[in-house]
């Protein structure tokens, strides 16, 4: 699938939507919970669940990145399934603390 920036993606198997904050010019496979991400407004089929082995959830508000951060999403609302790009899972990225002001 295509990722631009600003699109909106959401899973077929749990409640989790993203949106792309950064993406390459490349093609990608976007899963989660074991299954492809279908754009938002898509239908999700019944019955469907994340697989067990991609079930770690997804936090709202967290951003998460694949290793060598070619991409970076945004959850925009959080689900079962974890997130994983060309089938290598993707983590949560850390906070940058601000400069202290005093």
């Amino acid at each position: 699938m295509k990722l631009t920036l600003g699109s909106r993606w959401m899973s077929a198997v749990c409640a989790t939507e993203i949106v792309v904050v950064k993406a390459p010019p490349a093609e990608l496979a976007l899963e989660c919970g074991g299954a492809p991400m279908v754009a938002i407004g898509s239908t999700r089929p019944p019955g469907a669940a994340p697989a067990p082995d991609r079930s770690g959830g997804t936090l709202l508000g967290k951003r998460y990145a694949d290793s060598t951060r070619r991409v970076e999403l945004l959850c925009t609302k959080g689900g079962q399934g974890s997130l994983a790009l060309d089938g290598a899972a993707l983590a949560i990225l850390a906070t940058t603390p601000l400069p202290s002001s005093d």
